[in-house]
């Protein structure tokens, strides 16, 4: 039984999304680490992703990292987009990341310190930002290009740290207008840091561009310079240009709820699981084979109900309601149930997790 509240991962079309977004990396000369957050850490699910060979997670944050570490998968960047306490960096450490992203040399010297501890050397991104770059609110932060030669000198002075890379994000969005992803200033600020950073003599091997990752944008991160990228919505088709038309992923996630009342033109169900940035547009009540509109909640609302609107069609309490849309699992309330054997006509329950990507039953 789906619950109302659940998420349901296909994991089959998951593995096959992972499948083209590999090989186009490949194609390409783009290394990859994935990403888990938004859909809940799910281990199951990164298991699947690192056997095709995507084989290394970003992990945004340490909670996502100790989940993922736990399960056997290897935590290829950290730090990015949450910097990582002090107090944590040791543990941090410990799961011997590729890269740990740092936005200040405070940062890198908890680093230094935590390493120089543990006797290793760790490779280090710099988050880098420029006066014309696009932060989400309360996501900004980093070292200025001005600022960025001064600060690398004083880095090659710490004894257990290697500046090997810069990062920034978003370094590419999707414009509605044009219909296309597209790269954001952040990108140029990120190729220009890295080509300063080689002039004085840094090797650098990891130009870092997240945002928005797929097999459509791969070729434009080659393109703009970028060598690494992190997928992470195109695992399950909801990057914001799989809603508008036929990419080489497919959809691979759906929310499941029910109707609880009905008031009106009004069908409320059952919520924990919008996310505010959804744009969702349409629902679906399969057993009416309907699909019809929706109010999506004000971000200041607590979704303990969404609103489908019945336009005068008969809805009822308990009748099932399907929405695709894209999500941030992590920040929500939700289950989340991984099933295998969809697309072939024997779908299979492997477990249900809550959604930070904890098992809750089998």
């Amino acid at each position: 039984l789906i619950e109302p509240n659940t998420y349901l991962i296909d994991l089959d079309m998951v593995r096959e999304n992972a499948e083209l977004i590999f090989k186009a990396g490949k194609k390409h000369g783009v290394n990859l680490y994935f990403m888990t957050k938004q859909l809940g850490r799910n281990p199951i699910v990164a298991k699947a992703i690192a056997e095709v060979g995507i084989e290394k997670a970003v992990a945004v944050d340490m909670g996502e990292a100790r989940m993922l570490f736990s399960h056997g998968i290897k935590i290829g960047h950290l730090g990015h987009l949450v910097q990582i306490p002090k107090g944590h960096a040791k543990e941090a450490l410990s799961m011997k990341p590729e890269v740990i992203t740092c936005f200040s040399e405070d940062k890198v010297k908890e680093i230094s310190d935590a390493a120089h501890e543990l006797g290793v050397v760790q490779d280090v991104l710099l988050r880098v930002v420029d006066g014309d770059d696009y932060f989400y609110p309360g996501q900004g932060g980093g070292i200025s290009l001005d600022a960025l030669e001064d600060l690398a000198y004083k880095i090659k002075k710490m004894s257990n740290v290697n500046v090997t890379g810069v990062t920034s994000f978003p370094c590419f969005l999707y414009n509605e207008e044009s219909g296309k992803i597209e790269p954001t200033n952040n990108v140029y600020t990120v190729v220009k840091a890295a080509e300063q950073l080689k002039n004085i003599g840094f090797e650098i091997t990891q130009i870092n561009g997240p945002s928005a990752t797929c097999v459509s944008s791969i070729p434009l991160l080659k393109k703009e310079g970028v060598n690494h990228g992190e997928p992470g919505h195109a695992f399950t088709g909801t990057t914001p240009l799989h809603a508008e038309g036929l990419e080489a992923e497919d959809p691979a996630v759906v929310y499941v709820t029910e109707v609880s009342h009905v008031e009106g033109n009004r069908a409320y169900v059952f919520g924990g699981g919008f996310y505010p940035r959804s744009k969702m547009r349409k629902a679906y009540i399969p057993d009416k084979k309907l699909l019809l509109d929706v109010e999506e909640l004000p971000p200041e609302s607590i979704d303990y109900y969404s609103a489908v609107l019945t336009n005068g069609n008969d809805l009822h309490s308990g009748d099932t309601v399907i929405y695709s849309f894209r999500t941030q699992v992590f920040v929500t309330r939700s289950k989340v149930a991984v099933v295998y054997g969809i697309q072939s006509g024997n779908p299979k329950l492997l477990g249900m997790f809550n959604s930070l990507g904890d098992e809750i039953s089998k």
